[in-house]
């Protein structure tokens, strides 16, 4: 039987995402680095404010020079992030959510977020909580990890209102443009779907989903391997990858091959997806029986599944840059904010902190510190909201929690 998200402490070898609980410590590349320059650390200047994308497709980012790809190993940035960061709950935006999966930040601060199970859109004020409809995806087909998942909003939104969106099919999961029309009335104001990609396998489990325009205003998708882990070393599957196409679905110059979207392989499950202050694109991994991961991407590189799972220092594949015991994690989508990269864990229950030093054979800056850890349960997808604050979905009501009264709900945070 193909793997399924962790839900707990149970140990089903067929059930590869299924584990007992581990209580060792996160694990992260460079501690030497970090311990020996700790006072560094500890009088650093305040913490880098918001930047990059917001990694769940949220408000459009300011056009780049060239739609080359991001680089990857910049110089470090004047300022770094303090050791040790903190959360505070400003909010419950809204609560009474089915099955929340993606969510997009529009212009002017209201949130669209997808009802994976209902394979609905709806609109939430981004000041009131008030919840608006905006119709039903057809052609979505849920089941298991599969249904509408991943939303973006277009960098054009404000000339053309367009919405994509990545969902399951009877036969295949897809990315399809929508055209969203506030003229008409509630529940009939989606478009007919426009499908610029399709053919990514599917599968009960390990979907991906996780969708995002990049600084370079490319498109971006992450995909999961759906149990067969061949797929994931095979370059001519869309499966197990992270793609990089044009808003019409096409594949992008800088892209490692010329005819195609495959931006990098060797790729679990991909959940999330973002960009950090130094255009440096980092995605979040479900492992299998002993590690969760954070990468930092790079265009061409493989990242190891089925071959690899963790830190293996193996020659041909790319290292995470930090790893959980999966009983830790379960990672979903991830954001930069305050020179950190948020983590939303599933299993683990948690948002992860990941303090960045700009440098890509310094990351991290200092050790994962977890917050709100059970307060909340399953948390599905991070954004950033700007001005140091974080939206913040949970993940109950998708039928591996334990909902409670007013789930499932956004939460907004402000962090440091």
């Amino acid at each position: 039987m193909p793997a399924v998200e962790r839900t707990g402490p149970v140990h089903t070898p067929a059930a590869h995402e299924e584990h007992t609980v581990h209580h060792g410590c996160t694990r992260l590349r460079g501690v030497a680095a970090v311990l020996a320059s700790a006072s560094l650390l500890l009088s650093a200047a305040c913490a880098a404010d918001d930047g990059g994308s917001t990694g769940t497709g949220g408000s459009p980012t300011p056009p780049a020079s060239s739609a080359s790809a991001p680089a990857a190993s910049p110089s470090p940035s004047a300022d770094l992030p303090p050791a040790k960061g903190s959360v505070e709950v400003v909010s419950t935006l809204t609560k009474d959510l089915d099955s929340p999966w993606g969510l997009a930040p529009l212009p002017g601060g209201d949130l669209l977020v997808a009802s994976r199970d209902e394979a609905t859109i709806t609109r939430i004020d981004g000041t009131s909580g008030r919840k608006t409809e905006l119709g039903t995806v057809p052609g979505v087909s849920p089941a298991g990890e599969g249904g509408l998942l991943g939303l973006a909003v277009a960098p054009t939104y404000g000339a053309d209102h367009l919405v994509y969106a990545y969902f399951t099919t009877e036969s295949d999961n897809r990315v399809a443009r929508l055209q969203y029309d506030e003229s008409k009335p509630a529940g009939q104001q989606l478009g007919a779907p426009d499908t610029i990609l399709r053919g990514i396998p599917k599968g009960t489990v390990h979907n991906g989903g996780r969708i995002a325009f990049g600084p370079d205003r490319m498109l971006y998708a992450g995909t999961g391997e759906t149990g067969d882990t061949g797929l994931a070393q095979d370059e001519k599957s869309l499966a197990g990858k992270i793609l990089r196409m044009t808003p019409d679905g096409e594949p992008v110059h800088g892209n490692p091959s010329a005819d195609s979207v495959v931006y990098s392989w060797g790729h679990r499950n991909v959940q999330g997806l973002a960009w950090d202050a130094e255009k440096r694109l980092w995605a979040s991994e479900f492992g299998q029986d002993t590690w969760d991961e954070l990468n930092l991407i790079e265009p061409g590189k493989n990242y190891g599944w089925p071959e690899v799972e963790g830190e293996k220092g193996e020659p041909g594949y790319v290292d995470p840059v930090a790893v959980w015991k999966t009983s830790e994690a379960s990672p979903s989508g991830i954001a930069y904010a305050k020179g950190s990269i948020w983590m939303a864990s599933l299993r683990g229950e948690r948002l992860w902190r990941i303090p960045l030093s700009g440098s890509a054979d310094k990351e991290p800056l200092a050790a994962p510190q977890a917050f709100l850890e059970g307060t909340y349960g399953r948390l599905r997808t991070v954004a950033a909201a700007g001005g140091g604050r974080l939206w913040l979905v949970t993940s109950n009501t998708d039928g591996r929690g334990t909902p409670k009264p007013g789930d499932d709900r956004i939460l907004l945070l402000k962090v440091r």
